[in-house]
């Protein structure tokens, strides 16, 4: 039993991930390339335990969460000092841009099963959600969002299965790696989903009152698990054999197994928006606790605040339509910096022996393994920041 709520526990990692972003990106990619990115999806996973274990055991063995870590080493060279609030900034920011997203996401789930204006179910989802936040600690969200995701991952799978793919070509494509012609922003796109900033911080909150080995127990599982469920996302889009949209693809599913299927898929787009429209606003609301130092706790009106606005700003956009594209382009600039950022300062701390002592500290393999991890982060976010420098100099006509 306890290792059933350490693994609900864990999954709001996955929950964090697996939004209406991935869902798309990974349903476009088996629609439009078949099984051929799998692998795509296989090194993400694999990226995204890498980073989030340095992460937490940052926090299992210092007891400092990420951003604490952060605070402390920047704050001690007045030129720097900057850092940790450019950092809270731009989380607080790319939150706030993507939660309309995630809103309409799981709208988008529910009206393939129900015929209600999107506007009330958006007002439905953002209410409780609010009342999630409100009055629930952080350990009982968590395994709230498990339990959802599980819900989402038996949506997903199952349909999967019961499509039968085709066990060698889906291998060959998990460990086989190949760029079609076409496909790179996808590829790019489906590690960058998967790899997220906020993420880093969330994991590291929550790694507190773990040891390691529990730790990486229930990281393993649960971000393991999510990279299964979006697998099975793939293997869904191959069903539609080019191009995306869910309503379509609802069809088909139903058409070739029933309409169970198209429910499940109903399900999975709902949890998937859902459980991105807590854990958004959540993380946000720990990444500024930790980065911007005292007067932050979890009953400060500071924290509640940002958890709120971030919340309030997805409801605004989503109800209204509006692309929130300034702030969109921002979040793309700040996420630019911040990747490598963060994941250079994880790779540094992880060898840093006075502060993690020496069974703390990465060993030679880990490095390796990291230092490949660092390096696919510097070309993420160094394109996002080319992205967002290139919409804005298109907007101005440049």
């Amino acid at each position: 039993m306890k290792r059933l709520l350490n693994l609900l526990f864990w999954s709001v990692i996955a929950a964090a991930f697996i939004g209406p972003g991935t869902i798309t990106t990974a349903a476009r990619a088996g629609s439009d390339f078949g099984f051929a990115l799998a692998w795509a999806l296989l090194f993400s996973t694999l990226a995204c335990f890498v980073l989030q274990e340095a992460s937490a055991r940052i926090t299992v063995v210092t007891g400092k969460e990420l951003g604490e870590a952060i605070r402390s080493r920047f704050s001690q060279s007045r030129h720097v000092r900057w850092v940790p609030a450019l950092l809270a900034t731009g989380v607080i920011l790319g939150c706030a841009a993507y939660e309309a997203g995630n809103l309409v996401g799981g709208v988008a789930g529910m009206r393939l099963v129900v015929d209600v204006p999107p506007a009330l179910l958006i007002l439905s989802c953002v209410g409780l959600a609010g009342l999630l936040l409100a009055f629930g600690n952080t350990r009982w969200i968590a395994r709230i969002l498990g339990a959802l995701v599980a819900v989402m991952g038996v949506a997903f799978v199952v349909t999967a299965v019961r499509l039968a793919p085709d066990i060698g070509a889906l291998f060959s494509g998990l460990l086989m790696p190949s760029i079609p012609v076409g496909s790179t922003l996808l590829v790019l796109a489906l590690v960058g989903t998967t790899v997220v900033p906020y993420n880093l911080f969330l994991g590291s909150a929550l790694a507190r009152e773990n040891d390691l080995g529990e730790m990486r127990w229930g990281l393993a599982l649960a971000v393991g698990g999510g990279g299964l469920i979006s697998l099975g996302v793939l293997v869904v889009g191959t069903a539609l054999g080019g191009g995306l949209e869910f309503g379509r693809l609802a069809e088909v599913l139903a058409s070739e197994l029933g309409g169970g299927a198209a429910f499940s898929l109903a399900v999975g787009l709902f949890a998937a928006g859902f459980t991105s429209a807590i854990t958004a606003p959540l993380a946000a609301a720990i990444t500024a606790r930790t980065l911007l130092g005292e007067g932050w706790s979890e009953e400060s009106s500071r924290y509640r605040a940002v958890w709120f606005g971030v919340l309030l700003a997805g409801a605004f956009f989503g109800m209204t339509g509006i692309r929130p594209i300034a702030v969109i382009l921002l979040a793309q600039a700040f996420n630019g910096l911040i990747l490598p950022l963060i994941a250079v300062f994880l790779w540094i701390t992880m060898n840093d022996r006075k502060l993690l002592g020496n069974d703390g500290v990465n060993t030679l393999f880990q490095n390796l393994v990291l230092g490949v991890v660092v390096l696919t982060c510097v070309v993420l976010g160094l394109r996002g920041l080319w992205a967002a420098v290139d919409k804005s100099l298109r907007m101005l006509g440049l």
